[in-house]
């Protein structure tokens, strides 16, 4: 049986046809990058969701929690002194 994480997951796709294949909410040619860019950027899921009438809340969490297994599994290199 799927987790609820596993299913919101599964939201994500990628696909080289769609967007240069970068990772994308159910092949809609909404960027996972970009939504996080707009997250970010100090935007509510709400405003998003308005603006975006396609996309629902369960995209915006997949993109979360798609970015957290990210940063979980990428090791990246400090910089500085």
């Amino acid at each position: 049986m799927l987790s609820k994480m596993d299913t919101r997951l599964s939201r994500i796709t990628i696909d080289p046809a769609v967007c240069h294949g970068k990772p994308c909410v159910r092949g809609l040619r909404y960027p996972v990058e970009s939504l996080l860019e707009l997250l970010g950027s100090g935007m509510t899921p709400d405003e998003i969701l308005a603006d975006y009438e396609d996309l629902e809340r369960d995209d915006l969490l997949a993109v979360l929690e798609y970015a957290a297994r990210l940063a979980r599994t990428r090791r990246l290199q400090a910089t500085g002194p």
